[in-house]
């Protein structure tokens, strides 16, 4: 015991003489004997100094077991704060320095850079401008340590907007930018007195431009750095003969603009508000009614390692994406805490097997008698005898006014059963197109009945969806059915004969599959319309779905409002979420693109945008890489989520075996990031959903308003010719071919 007690008052002489060092010569407190010994009253600011178990070091300001005023604190990896605190948070202006050399100093928020600042990297790159939770975010001007100048608008840590981008050779561009690149339109003007007015795109010349020589001479047309989109003419001046006579658009792209790269931009190893910051506490510290406090640990923004604490829930920062991406930064760097999620470390790990979704729907349930009246009707719709269909249908079965009522009394009629529901009646839309459809994706007529309406109650998902509509799964997942508002009806109606030849012309296409469209209306005094379609379910499979993404190539709110720890296999993913790109095989990318083509031209053509790709992962172990024979399993030793072939044969977004190779985003709030090398097998389902939205009124407010207040190529509100670009963009980068 005399030997540790040395070696522990030891280790507080080597910690006092690394302060001593780092602060310079400040007097230090005998916290062994004086800092116990002293008590203060609550509220009460004072000058401390601790020595903190993990071997962090603080001296400065100090109220109720926090840093409060100013005070410097050292960590010991070497990065250093000294600046302004408030109850435990770095707020107000400070500096912070990291080991490699790199600083900061300007102001902070929360524990982020965040406000006016200056930052100088460890190779002497300098940005002094605006900063939004360590990103810079506004005005602010980057000098390269080569003699490159950036002088001009960020938006989220990367050019965006208006800026002037100045090389050490004298070459400068001036214009606008998008993610970083030279894009849209804008003039670069060469040393030597050349220019190019026009537009770009990633950093080249794409589009009408016009190149002019310093002598007057111009060349004008369509520049494309693929030689056969490249047309235009050239203009020589009175005073030049035929100088320019050989020259071409390949020149600028393989000479001119070979002086014209922009820098790139640093990576920070660790971010101020990603420092742990160990909180001291005193023996003595105590509640105010005298109990004593339980040690907590506090991030360096001040957030408490324990959930339960009012402080997590009252954070208010610049958007939702933001604030949900501070709380799982702090999440995952408190891996040690009891309820954190391996997931965050390692995107690889197996989630846990979890309970099929949804509520089963039994007597006494407040929709028990809507779920009777669908099935009823079903029944009524697919079994009354009819003509047998063919793909060659009339334009009058498309006609929205093609519908077909019935009643349903309780008692029974001529043509309807007696029941134990409410009497009600029973609206069937295009009945004839849609048998037509439900024969084209080879759906057997008794099978769907047996699904929907057979002896297995149907279930409801536990909460509506963003739409407010409520969806119910039949017994064995095959079929969703979803309610739908009047202004969709109308969608699907219109564009039904286009739909219904789009899945005649293309086999594999992602769109979602409608196998019928009704409607309930009660009869009496209530009078409700309940609207429903129903679809295919795309995560029908004895595989188990691990990971859901729903992913439309936007990011403002696209990200999961849940803390890593409560993420669950049914949790639907979106953009940010996603840590990994999609490695299809051969035989399948250039259908994949081809098809991806085909839809979004249609979705554009019909004026539909706020779509999106589900994505459903089933993560392949090792040892279950070849299908498992079930009589060759004993049941007693085989585990609940081994996998089983499932009975669907493989396509284009179903059961496809492919890889998935993890991303690493330099900027959080970045779509997508480089790739890593690491990679998982893995079995994907995949499909385009939410089809059923067109750009109405209520779009365009919504894109006006949002883009008064956010990057208008950030919110999901767009018109569809651009949402279906953006959409198409994202998704073909974010699937690669698997080499």
């Amino acid at each position: 015991m005399k030997a540790w007690e040395a070696k522990v008052k030891k280790t507080h002489a080597v910690a006092k003489r690394q302060a001593s060092h780092i602060f310079g010569s400040a007097h230090v407190t005998n916290v062994e004997d004086d800092e116990e010994d002293e008590v203060h009253a609550v509220g009460e600011v004072y000058h401390a100094e601790r020595y903190l178990s993990n071997g962090d070091y603080y001296t400065g300001h100090w109220s109720e077991n926090f840093p409060h005023g100013f005070g410097k604190y050292w960590w010991t990896d070497g990065c250093m704060y000294v600046g302004d605190w408030y109850h435990g948070k770095t707020m107000g202006k400070g500096t912070f320095s990291w080991p490699s050399g790199a600083n900061y100093q300007g102001e902070f928020k929360s524990g982020y850079m965040d406000g006016e600042g200056i930052y100088t990297g460890p190779n002497g790159d300098t940005y002094k401008g605006v900063w939004v939770m360590n990103l810079k975010h506004g005005y602010g001007v980057k000098e390269y340590t080569n003699g490159d100048v950036y002088d001009g608008e960020w938006c989220r840590g990367l050019q965006e907007g208006n800026g002037k981008y100045q090389w050490n050779q004298g070459n400068f561009y001036e214009g606008e930018w998008r993610n970083g690149t030279m894009s849209g339109k804008g003039k670069l003007i060469w040393s030597n007195g050349n220019t190019f007015e026009g537009f770009w795109e990633d950093n080249i010349p794409k589009g009408h431009g016009t190149f002019t020589w310093a002598d007057g001479s111009f060349y004008e047309g369509n520049w494309s750095n693929d030689p056969n989109e490249q047309s235009g003419m050239y203009n020589p001046s009175t005073n030049v003969g035929d100088e320019h006579d050989d020259w071409c658009q390949d020149q600028v792209y393989e000479v001119d603009l070979q002086d014209c790269i922009i820098c790139p931009l640093e990576k920070v190893p660790i971010m101020p508000s990603q420092k742990k910051l160990a909180v001291w506490r005193s023996s003595k510290a105590n509640n105010r009614d005298g109990s004593v406090r339980p040690p907590r640990r506090r991030s360096v923004d001040g957030r408490l390692d324990a959930s339960v604490d009012a402080e997590f829930h009252r954070m208010q920062m610049l958007d939702d994406t933001e604030r949900i991406l501070r709380a799982r930064d702090d999440a995952s760097l408190l891996s040690s805490s009891p309820g954190s999620s391996p997931y965050e470390a390692n995107p690889f790990v197996i989630p846990k097997v979890v309970k099929k979704q949804g509520e089963t729907i039994c007597k006494g349930h407040k929709n028990y008698e809507l779920m009777l009246n669908l099935q009823l009707g079903i029944r009524h719709s697919v079994g009354r005898p009819g003509p047998a269909p063919s793909l060659d249908l009339k334009p009058s079965a498309f006609n929205p006014k093609e519908k077909v009522w019935t009643r349903f009394p309780p008692d029974g009629s001529k043509y309807t059963p007696p029941h134990q529901s409410c009497d009600f009646k029973w609206k069937d839309y295009c009945p004839l197109v849609f048998r037509t459809l439900r024969m084209l994706f080879k759906v057997d007529a008794a099978e769907y009945m047996l699904s929907i309406c057979g002896d297995n109650a149907l279930r409801e998902l536990s909460s509506p969806g963003k739409s407010g509509s409520f969806f119910y799964l039949t017994y064995d997942d095959r079929y969703m059915i979803k309610t739908i508002k009047k202004t969709e009806v109308k969608v699907i109606l219109r564009m039904l004969s286009s739909y219904f030849n789009h899945f005649r012309h293309y086999e594999n296409t992602l769109l979602t599959k409608f196998f019928g469209l009704h409607c309930v209306r009660l009869v009496g005094a209530a009078q409700r319309k309940v609207r429903f379609i129903i679809m295919g379910n795309l995560f029908c499979t004895n595989y188990t779905i691990h990971r859901r993404f729903d992913l439309k190539g936007s990011s403002l709110g696209r990200l999961t409002d849940k803390p890593e720890s409560e993420i669950e296999a049914t949790t639907i993913l979106k953009d940010l979420d996603l840590k990994f790109f999609f490695r299809l095989p051969k035989t399948w990318i250039q259908e994949f693109r081809r098809q991806i083509d085909k839809d979004c031209d249609f979705l554009e053509q019909e004026r539909i945008m706020d779509y999106s790709l589900l994505v459903g992962l089933h993560f392949r172990e090792p040892s279950n890489l070849t299908p498992v024979d079930d009589d060759s399993v004993d049941e007693s030793t085989s585990k609940p989520e081994m996998d089983k072939l499932p009975s669907d044969p493989a396509g284009l977004g179903i059961n496809m075996q492919a890889r998935i190779e993890r991303m690493e985003r330099a900027v959080e709030t970045e779509l997508l990031g480089e790739p890593t090398g690491e990679c998982h097998d893995v079995v994907m389902y995949f499909g385009i959903i939410d089809i059923l939205q067109d750009y109405d009124i209520t779009k365009k407010i919504e894109h006006a308003y949002k883009s008064m207040h956010y990057d208008p190529t950030s919110i999901s509100a767009v018109d569809p010719r651009q949402y279906a670009k953006r959409f198409h963009d994202f998704i073909l980068k974010v699937f690669k071919e698997d080499e």
